[in-house]
């Protein structure tokens, strides 16, 4: 690509950076999507309506963003990462007071146009903060308890912002991504293993405390726990879902029941079959073979990613770059586990497959600074 550039050195450098993106991403995000597309037209029984054309024409906007934020260096994005984080942190406050609530849980704002969910904002802030802030630390600082206290309020802050709402799936995805973060900037594995270690205790005694006189949890926490671990104890009911998940997934074997076959979600028995669980209608529907297809394209995305933050000798365009990978891979890992039973339903869509705008856009713009970091990257 280099030599490419060097060919082409007359062009106008905003031409000439077009060179430099990342394009096998670029490549693998779009047939991500096309992935995408396809399922919600196939739950849609075979319309471009109510869910195709919306979600094709936010792919295109955020296309176009992430192209044009490519084109502006990095150092102006680190520039940035204390206000967005701030406008992000704001906008989770406006949630709590203004916001719009549906199936119990107030996320959403009004924008009018569409409802923005300002979580899924925070999850890209806080990794631009986190890289800018480990950018500025000296390596000599990283794991001196005085320093870590900083980052562990950056993450905190919006942890319980977005829990109150509720939404366990994004406050674990926060935690998970900026723990990450804050490994990959060198902080001593000791404590990490320490937190491990204090979630693995308070497991044991939660599931040890019942029955006793000081039971940690309520009886119906404890009943929801035993209807994740065997669905069957009430299908009708807490286990319905991932019931119908699971009849979805193996009814697919090999190779599937063929496009738009799936009777898991022409008849309607998987619930928000275009959101949380359109995988189980991707595997009903092209079976393994696809599911694992799907699993590839995801793979491969991660691989060049970490390849080019690897290779990228900025420390902030490499944290940025390895923290949004570490997202995404979240991201997936987490929707699938959750619909295979494996992980509770915490509502964590499938990226760039699922419909919703916000999550589309924000997945967008995060990988506009991956393309921002590898343009930039010094040669």
């Amino acid at each position: 690509m280099s030599y490419l550039a060097y060919q082409f050195k007359d062009v106008p450098v905003g031409f000439r950076k077009l060179l430099f993106l990342n394009w096998p991403v670029v490549f693998l995000i779009t047939a991500v999507s096309g992935f995408g597309f396809l399922m919600l037209y196939s739950v849609a029984g075979g319309s471009m309506n109510p869910w195709v054309t919306p979600q094709v024409q936010r792919f295109g906007l955020g296309l176009a963003v992430m192209v044009s934020m490519a084109m502006v260096p990095i150092w102006f994005w680190r520039n940035m990462a204390v206000v967005g984080y701030l406008v992000a942190l704001i906008l989770l406050v406006a949630v709590d007071i203004v916001g719009v609530e549906r199936n119990g849980s107030q996320r959403w704002l009004d924008l009018r146009f569409m409802d923005f969910q300002p979580s899924e904002m925070m999850k890209i802030t806080l990794i631009m903060l986190l890289a800018a802030y480990y950018d500025w630390l000296p390596l000599s600082k990283v794991s001196k308890p005085v320093w870590i206290l900083v980052p562990l309020l950056f993450i905190a802050a919006p942890a319980y912002l977005v829990l109150s709402q509720p939404d366990l799936g994004t406050t674990i995805l926060l935690v998970s991504g900026g723990g990450a973060i804050m490994f990959l900037a060198g902080v001593h594995w000791a404590y990490f293993a320490t937190v491990i270690g204090a979630v693995i205790g308070l497991v044991t005694a939660v599931f040890q405390s019942r029955g006793t006189g000081w039971q940690v949890l309520k009886d119906y926490q404890y009943r929801r726990i035993d209807t994740f671990i065997d669905p069957t104890q009430d299908p009708l009911g807490a286990g319905y879902h991932i019931t119908q998940a699971k009849i979805a997934l193996g009814s697919g074997g090999w190779t599937g029941r063929g496009y738009m076959q799936g009777t898991q979600s022409r008849l309607n028995f998987l619930p928000e079959k275009h959101t949380d669980f359109i995988f189980t209608t991707l595997a009903e529907e092209f079976g393994f073979l696809g599911a694992f297809g799907l699993l590839i394209l995801y793979a491969l995305i991660i691989i060049f990613c970490v390849q080019s933050a690897v290779t990228n000798k900025d420390r902030f365009a490499s944290l940025i770059t390895m923290g949004v990978a570490v997202t995404f891979f979240l991201f997936f890992s987490v929707n699938m586990a959750m619909v295979m039973g494996l992980a509770p339903v915490v509502g964590v869509p499938l990226p760039l497959v699922s419909y919703g705008g916000s999550a589309m856009l924000v997945l967008m713009v995060a990988f506009g600074l991956v393309q921002s970091a590898h343009v930039h990257k010094p040669r």
